[in-house]
């Protein structure tokens, strides 16, 4: 049912400096940027080899800008979504409500970008709350327009999502949505002794979804905490970083054999952010 990790969504106050923050994060410019009128909202997207990155903020009036203000209201800006992409709505609204789950109807998307007035269209299926589990997560097919590819040509820039790290405090119910409902592929299930935690790894479209199991006594819920982004020379990045006056931290060997690691300190509007070169 579920074909790949669509996008993320970051909620930011201000979308020129956070698109400016980013531009030296990933080492490319936006290849969208645009507006949701009915939603009151405005965005800039960054395209990758395996999802795209989406910065919105409240610009106007409607549910989405609520949404966003709701966001920065409680914990300031941040990674707020994720979306997981289907090639059709249709058969996910009948397989989730076969499983005994009440949805709506699929609801109808448009975004314009301003640079050249192209039009994108869609179909967003929102999932219910046992579904969810306190992330704003929706699913998603892209029905007219697609977003223009960029290809890197400079070794400093970032390739694609390497992961996405979820905390939850109920690994088992969460396994049980994504694999058994979404039918993603769930790669590793393992307990690290170390850290004393259970981790599930679920892969698709050239990316994990890794969750850390953190257990207490509240209902079910899961939370969205950071990203990994892998690149092609970490050397060459860390330093095309500094120049830019970005504060990482020194570049050391990864828990993961054969990868380089760096941790991203600013310019990431409160998104935990590791970058990775796979040896």
């Amino acid at each position: 049912m579920i074909k790949t990790l669509d996008h993320l969504i970051v909620a930011v106050k201000d979308l020129e400096k956070a698109e400016d923050s980013y531009k030296k994060i990933f080492g490319k410019d936006p290849v969208w940027r645009g507006e949701h009128k009915e939603l009151g909202t405005s965005n800039s997207l960054f395209n990758f080899e395996n999802t795209y990155f989406e910065l919105l903020s409240a610009t106007g009036e409607g549910l989405g800008s609520a949404l966003v203000n709701y966001y920065l209201d409680q914990d300031g800006e941040g990674l707020i979504g994720l979306v997981l992409g289907t090639e059709n709505i249709e058969d996910a609204v009948s397989s989730i409500r076969e499983k005994g789950y009440i949805v709506a109807e699929p609801t109808l998307g448009e975004g314009s970008n301003f640079k050249d007035s192209n039009i994108r269209k869609w179909k967003n299926l929102f999932l219910p709350p046992e579904l969810t589990r306190g992330l704003f997560s929706f699913i998603i097919q892209h029905t007219e327009g697609t977003l223009p590819l960029q290809i890197n040509t400079n070794a400093s820039s970032t390739n694609k999502l390497d992961h996405i790290v979820i905390n939850t405090n109920d690994a088992d119910g969460f396994k049980s949505i994504y694999k058994n409902l979404f039918n993603i592929r769930l790669a590793l299930d393992k307990v690290v002794e170390e850290w004393k935690s259970r981790m599930l790894f679920f892969r698709f479209n050239k990316t994990t979804i890794e969750v850390i199991e953190k257990k207490d006594s509240q209902e079910p819920h899961d939370k969205l905490w950071g990203l990994a982004w892998e690149v092609q020379s970490i050397k060459e990045t860390h330093k095309r970083l500094l120049d830019e006056g970005v504060d990482i931290t020194p570049i050391k060997e990864g828990i993961k054999e054969n990868t380089l690691v760096a941790t991203i300190k600013s310019h990431t509007h409160n998104v935990p952010t590791l970058l990775i070169e796979h040896l």
